[in-house]
């Protein structure tokens, strides 16, 4: 037996049941484990990204955001707003600014 002990993909089970007759033992979790269990995994896909490189990760991360956001009943739609009011106010990342300092008037 393997222990994990971790959130997966809600189609996980049923793939590990079609492996060679293998079982799992499975719970569902209430809002507030569940949240933590997701800020969990989107620490885990950041790193897998991060080490990878790799797109496919990225689409991970969207996906534990978007389950984020279901547990905090915010709608896409609504996250979208944010984001956009906040590109408006700050800024997007696009023109790849790197500030490496900031001067007090008082400073020499």
């Amino acid at each position: 037996m393997k222990i994990y002990n971790k959130l997966v993909r809600d189609k996980i089970p049923e793939i590990i049941a079609g492996d060679n007759g293998k079982t799992s033992v499975t719970r569902i979790m209430e809002d507030d484990e569940y949240l933590k269990a997701l800020n969990t995994k989107m620490q885990e896909e950041l790193k897998e990204y991060l080490e990878s490189g790799d797109v496919e990760e990225l689409a991970d991360l969207e996906e534990v955001l978007r389950a984020i956001l279901d547990v905090k009943k915010v709608s896409y739609d609504e996250f979208e707003k944010i984001r956009k009011a906040k590109v408006n106010k700050r800024g997007a990342f696009k023109k790849k600014i790197f500030l490496e300092s900031v001067s007090e008037k008082d400073d020499k």
